[in-house]
């Protein structure tokens, strides 16, 4: 039987258009002096709003999940930070608020390196988390899919999921979801 699990699959598209508006947010409220994102997750958001609000970005590396919907006991600091946050108003970036532990841990590690103020934004928000980021484009209940996790998110459901009838209908929920069937066929039998 599949898993209850369901999955949303924003497009690059999309994404943008999400991405464009939180500038937007951000700039109405005051311009960070450094953005920081939150490696893996945020990397990509991070630097493209790094370029919407031309400032810089760092990075640094926070791991909680260790595959789909099951997270670990709690956030572990993987990478410090690439660059120094010393008196500088961070914008802290991840690409979904699903727990919160995330946020919250980085965010204290921020103020502990001696970030002046920390404000945090993601894409999406679930309605369950601890904490409710400054800045968030969609709320959803649902497991998100972005475009630079398919391979991961499939080698996961291969993994995770028993027999080979149930991993095609776990596959046919993400297809149905939006996740592209051209690209899920190559990633299938190519990779």
């Amino acid at each position: 039987m599949a898993s209850a699990v369901n999955f949303e699959v924003p497009t690059w598209n999309q994404l943008y258009e999400l991405l464009l508006n939180q500038a937007h947010k951000v700039l109405q409220i005051g311009k960070p002096d450094l953005i920081v994102a939150i490696a893996r997750g945020g990397t990509i958001p991070a630097r493209i709003l790094s370029d919407l609000l031309e400032i810089p970005y760092a990075s640094v590396q926070v791991k909680l999940y260790n595959d789909i919907a099951h997270a670990g006991a709690q956030p572990e600091l993987k990478q410090s930070l690439t660059e120094s946050v010393k008196g500088k108003r961070v914008l802290l970036v991840d690409d979904i608020a699903d727990s919160g532990r995330s946020l919250q841990f980085t965010a204290a590690y921020l103020k502990q390196e001696g970030a002046e103020q920390v404000a945090t934004a993601t894409l999406y928000f679930k309605p369950t988390c601890a904490v409710t980021p400054d800045y968030y484009e969609k709320t959803t209940s649902n497991w998100v899919v972005f475009p630079w996790e398919y391979k991961e998110t499939l080698r996961e459901v291969g993994q995770k999921t028993p027999g080979k009838r149930v991993q095609s209908q776990e596959i046919a929920k993400l297809v149905r979801a939006g996740f592209p069937k051209q690209i899920t066929e190559k990633l299938l039998t190519e990779l």
